[in-house]
């Protein structure tokens, strides 16, 4: 029987040394991922929000263990993948892919197209040598490439063109799982929509997941099907994508809402507006990472965490604001 989640991740934690004993132990650390546990079904799409520097990109690349992850557990497929050998990940990679921010510089300018893009499937044998050119023109025409880009350079293109590239290199390999890593945040609005319109289509076509990291709320509304809200290395609130932007429970979520533009102008923005800075990952604050912030802090919020807990079926958060118990 297939496994329903693609993934699914357990109390996560990425840790980065900031200082050592006179002995050279670590003793200062910047917890970059703090916690975090989700699930993604097959054939969804996980939205990943939050401000910048809240640990969005890390998450992305410790499931993928692109990064050695000081504990937790990250299953893939029902396999649990935390512990697997150099050896046998090699194995699982195609399956497991990511789409960068920056399609010119996740591109390699001295490769031409069809390279960039069948390097790994020649490497991983995705199909017969026979088979390799047509295999490749089938993917660029399925991102919406041209067949004559097949030798053209990086330089030569847009960047609406260079992520269509990206896209078709990652879908190359038949993944299950990708992470967009802020796929359109370099993009103009309108490539943006061709771009996020082409994600859906192929995945309505090929069942795979997708982790969409972003901090465009109104991109993450079209394209998830549920949404993480991050601060500080934490998942704060989880939901479906109807339960986040129709009901959010989170002080912080609402605020991050509040900022999201809308196209009414006779509508009145009710802006929050957040005072003082993110607290440093190394040195967070006690309870609540949020109450320094936070516009309804309680003086329990400053002593105790809040749990994460689920108030109504699919939507949990951490806060002081609903019952603990």
């Amino acid at each position: 029987m297939e496994n329903r989640y693609s993934i699914q991740v357990k109390d996560l934690k990425k840790y980065y040394p900031t200082g050592k004993t006179f002995l050279g132990t670590p003793n200062r650390f910047l917890k970059a991922v703090d916690g975090v546990s989700l699930d993604i079904e097959r054939g969804t799409t996980l939205g990943l929000v939050g401000e910048s520097g809240c640990g969005k990109t890390t998450v992305g690349r410790s499931i993928l263990r692109l990064h050695e992850n000081t504990s937790g557990r990250i299953i893939f497929s029902g396999q649990d993948i935390t512990e697997l050998s150099r050896e046998r990940l090699r194995k699982l990679r195609p399956k497991m892919q990511i789409i960068f921010q920056d399609p010119y510089s996740s591109l390699s300018p001295r490769m031409h197209v069809g390279e960039i893009i069948g390097e790994a499937v020649r490497t991983h044998r995705i199909v017969p040598k026979k088979q390799y050119k047509d295999y490749i023109l089938g993917v660029m025409k399925s991102c919406g490439l041209q067949t004559h880009y097949f030798d053209r350079y990086p330089h030569e293109f847009s960047g609406g063109q260079r992520q269509r590239i990206c896209i078709a290199r990652a879908l190359a390999l038949k993944p299950e799982f990708i992470v967009c890593d802020e796929p359109v945040s370099a993009l103009d609005v309108s490539i943006q929509a061709q771009i996020i319109n082409l994600l859906k289509d192929l995945q309505e076509e090929y069942n795979f997941s997708y982790l969409f990291i972003s901090h465009d709320l109104s991109v993450v509304e079209h394209i998830s099907h549920r949404v993480g809200v991050m601060y500080l290395g934490s998942i704060i609130e989880l939901g479906t994508k109807k339960q986040i932007f129709g009901n959010p429970m989170h002080p912080y979520t609402r605020a991050l809402l509040s900022a999201v533009p809308t196209p009414d102008p006779m509508v009145k923005m009710n802006r929050i507006v957040l005072k003082g800075d993110i607290p440093s990952p190394s040195e967070p604050p006690d309870g609540c990472k949020f109450n320094t912030r936070c516009p309804e802090c309680m003086d329990i919020c400053r002593a105790v965490a809040p749990v994460f807990r689920e108030y109504e079926r699919g939507h949990s958060v951490a806060c002081h604001l609903y019952p603990q118990d």
